[in-house]
């Protein structure tokens, strides 16, 4: 049987075992839950603060429109119950109900009423946790998602037409993520690399062109894009934003209406949401160790500061040398963010700021051919070669500098959103946001492959010596490595506003969107020396150059740039949709976008270095026109089939226009999925054909290379829980990528470079209790496929297998994660080296790590 075959199969068969499952919850609600007890101290109050207070609580999440509680008040809830038994409690004397979905969110809705002829008569029963809804009559579930909808309306996710993924905050806390790009590793159709540290990641979309870093990520915070440009030079959406306890949830829309909406990014949005504080002040302290050496501490509280005014605060603070040791404390980071909510009778205020500081040693790749590396540990970075002293300016001027600065982010965050309802159907949305700080990439980056210390002897006519005096053994290996400093000040201001109106069957929204973003550079990059290829390893003595290794074969450019740059960007956008109701079951959603985008920049790079007066300019302006329809068809209250077509484009970066690139990239994007949410059982999977036109390739110290590319897939994203305690999610990946044409003949036909053709990830979880101890095992399997370092297909990078295992045991106010990441220490590699095709050089995935966590409820 052929591997292809094999890979197939594999994901064919995990979609069967999905779709067996389905059959029977597709006419079955679900059963009542086996849960754990925990204790609540919930006093007598409205309904809809006491179901707040129950789900900070007991950790479940729980949507109810606030119109259904109005007016209810829900007795007191003091002792030991399970999830079932105190929501019970909680509803009883209401006519409302909950229901248990597969992603173990709790939506409370009306009873139906069902009387059967028996009870004809008879008193009305008191509600149940989770009634059980006739097979003919099946419960429609809410899970409002606010990303892909004009100015963040909201729409069920059942109801949405096109594909989104959501993750809960028993979803993070079960992931255990070291990175927030390694939260992206849920969503199927994307492929995340976050082998390089705490930031810094690769994510790639669904066959969207790009050599790295994250050229089709937006990530948001309370709906508004954190910083509008996805990607710029060593920085993209991700490095910039850190997931604590203060997130409760997380939304990911792959294309669809992404182009009409926010700031037009046609690829991947995540909308990150943060909790919000109820009627009674509750919260959280955690603190958490490895076998690395992490010290951490999280905490969250929040409350109420008046009527109807509620607060959230919480943050971190976390030292460790890192995985990979580099012999100091490499990452270093804090972060503090507040909440603040205020309900009004028919709408809702929010404000929200966010402080961080946290970095991390940005890991390049390396050697891994030669012996003794320990691909899960080894990092050259180390006490050696730390501190640096380069030249920042043509006239030969230097600074000092420290790595362990690393990769990272300091500044804040800070928004808010305005809505309100009106009579007549009228509603009025704005979302703000402004982002400043500096975002600075300090690292150690190999320039060619490794060579033995006898091939240098010879060119040098002696002995290879270390800077200390030490000899270097002919079977030694050294290389050439350089310090990298790339110091950026971004600002950016976001706001979105939008009026919607209820006109018969149409709901039409008109917006106007509006950003500006600045970028202020300094670059000093290349400046390679040979050192010894050894972890945390020394540097050569002064008598060996870079040149001397390109002499013995490694392959070296031995190059040296820096800049000074400053780009201002604004973008004006005017955007109209209309979801059309054209029956019972078939809705026709529209929506076009009016985008014009201004840039100025200017950069100095002299004769290699800044001079101060070797200025090049840019001042640039374009406008287009990006459009979508989606149709959707409930096929029954549980089930439903979507369409749709969108095309949207990527505007130039400030750094294509340093590389004198102002090409537009066109999208087109076509969609067709399925969706299914009945009781225990969830499945969404859709198709999706994409082709792009315009993509520029030109990677710091590479070849200009411009393309067209097309790609073909399916993603699934389901998941199943039993009555019994066990639940199985799987989501995967099929595609299949294509240079279509390309301005190097020979890659015409390959694959698109850092793209696997297929991938997979499969989580079991299973809650019992023992004793007195309410517990939950976890696992995760993550297998991927085979992909090309490059677009010429010539560095191979072999697919892989990952496994995690983490165990979560509560007792009383007390709770305990244990997780053990990569537990079989799998080297898969993610990426090649852009500068060097020879595949010496490569970066492997994190090595085996297991934290332990402790967390105090009160």
């Amino acid at each position: 049987m052929s591997k292809s075959f094999d890979q197939r199969w594999l994901l064919g068969a995990s979609a069967a075992v999905l779709m067996a499952l389905a059959a029977p919850g597709a006419v079955c609600a679900q059963s009542r839950e086996q849960a754990p007890e925990r204790t609540y101290d919930i006093p007598a109050q409205d309904l809809a603060g006491a179901l707040r207070a129950f789900g900070r609580a007991s950790g479940k999440q729980l949507a109810f429109d606030e119109s259904l509680t109005r007016g209810k008040r829900a007795p007191k809830l003091k002792g030991a119950y399970t999830a079932d038994e105190g929501l019970t409690r909680l509803l009883s004397g209401s006519n409302l109900v909950v229901q248990a979905t597969a992603s173990g969110v709790y939506a409370i809705r009306e009873r139906p009423l069902l009387v059967s002829a028996s009870a004809a008569g008879q008193a009305a029963a008191p509600a149940t946790a989770v009634e059980q809804s006739r097979p003919e009559e099946p419960a429609e579930v809410e899970e409002v998602i606010v990303v892909g909808t004009p100015g963040g309306a909201g729409i069920d996710k059942l109801s949405a037409s096109f594909a989104v993924t959501t993750v809960n905050a028993q979803d993070i806390l079960k992931a255990s993520p070291k990175s927030s790009a390694e939260l992206l590793s849920l969503v199927p159709g994307v492929w995340v690399e976050t082998s390089g540290g705490v930031a810094g990641a690769n994510v790639f979309v669904r066959g969207f062109p790009a050599t790295g870093d994250a050229e089709f990520l937006t990530i948001q915070l309370q709906g508004s894009p954190i910083y509008p440009p996805s990607t710029l030079s060593f920085l993209e959406n991700s490095s910039i934003f850190r997931v604590d306890e203060t997130i409760s949830r997380m939304e990911a829309l792959r294309g669809g209406p992404n182009p009409i909406f926010s700031n037009g990014q046609p690829g991947l949005t995540t909308n990150f949401m943060l909790k919000e504080g109820g009627p009674e002040t509750k919260g959280l302290v955690k603190a958490t160790t490895s076998d690395y050496g992490l010290r951490r501490v999280d905490g969250v509280m929040s409350g109420k500061l008046a009527d109807d005014l509620y607060f959230m605060a919480g943050g971190y603070v976390t030292r460790s040398p890192g995985i990979r040791d580099t012999q100091f404390d490499s990452e270093k980071g804090q972060q503090f963010t507040v909440n603040l909510t205020k309900r009004l009778e028919r709408g809702k205020v929010n404000f929200y700021a966010r402080f961080t500081d946290d970095h991390g040693a940005w890991y390049l790749p390396f050697a891994v051919n030669v012996p003794g590396i320990d691909k899960g540990e080894y990092t050259q970075l180390g006490d050696f070669s730390r501190q640096q002293t380069l030249q920042v300016h043509a006239n030969g001027r230097t600074r000092d500098f420290d790595l362990a600065h690393g990769r990272g982010w300091k500044g804040y965050v800070a928004g808010g959103s305005f809505e309100h309802t009106f009579g007549d159907g009228w509603t009025i949305r704005d979302r703000f946001s402004f982002t400043k700080g500096s975002a600075d990439t300090y690292g150690l980056v190999p320039d060619g492959g490794a060579v033995t210390a006898a091939s240098v002897a010879s060119v040098i006519g002696g002995p290879v010596r270390l800077r200390g005096g030490a000899t270097l053994g002919a079977g030694d290996y050294v290389q050439n490595w350089g310090a990298w400093i790339v110091e950026k000040d971004i600002e950016a201001f976001v706001n979105d506003f939008s009026i919607a109106k209820t006109i018969g069957d149409h709901a039409i929204s008109a917006g106007y969107y509006a950003s500006s973003f600045s970028s202020d550079d300094f670059w000093t990059i290349g400046n390679f020396k040979p050192m010894q290829v050894k972890a945390n390893g020394d540097y050569l003595a002064a008598n060996v150059s870079c040149a001397n290794l390109a002499t013995a074969g490694s392959g070296s450019g031995c190059w040296a740039y820096g800049l000074n740059s400053n780009g201002d960007g604004k973008v004006n956008a005017f955007y109209l949709a209309d979801s059309w109701k054209i029956s019972e079951a078939l809705r026709l959603d529209v929506g076009v976008r009016h985008e014009t985008f201004d840039t100025d920049y200017v950069v100095d790079d002299g004769n290699g270095y800044p001079d101060g007066l070797a200025i090049r300019t840019v001042d640039y302006s374009k406008s287009k026109l990006s459009y979508t329809a989606g149709l959707n068809f409930d096929l029954s209250e549980t089930s439903g089939v979507f369409a749709r077509y969108s095309k949207g484009y990527k505007f130039p970066s400030f750094d294509n226009f340093r590389e004198n690139l102002n090409d537009i990239l066109s999208v087109k994007q076509y969609e067709l999925g399925y969706k299914l949410r009945s009781g225990p059982f969830e499945l969404y999977a859709t198709g999706f054909a994409n082709s792009f036109d315009g993509a520029k390739f030109a990677d710091v110290g590479g070849t200009l290379e411009t393309n067209s590319n097309k790609a073909r897939g399916i993603e699934l994203d389901g998941r199943w829980r039993s009555d019994f305690g066990l639940s199985l999610a799987l989501n995967g990946t099929l595609q299949k990528t294509e240079i279509k044409t390309s301005s190097i003949v020979a890659n015409k036909g390959n694959s698109a470079q850092r793209q696997p053709n297929w991938q997979i990830r499969f989580t079991p979880s299973y809650d019992v209790r023992l004793g007195e101890v309410a517990t939950t095992f976890y696992g995760t399997v993550s297998a991927v496929d085979d992909r090309w370092g490059d677009n010429a297909n010539t560095q191979k990078l072999n697919g892989y297998t990952k496994v995690d295992l983490g165990a979560i045991f509560n007792v009383g106010d007390f709770s305990v994660q244990v997780a053990a990441d990569n537990l079989t220490n799998s080297h898969g590699l993610t990426e090649g080296d852009p500068r060097s095709t020879s595949g010496a050089n490569a970066r492997p995935i994190l090595g085996r790590s297991v934290r332990l966590s402790v967390g105090y409820n009160f």
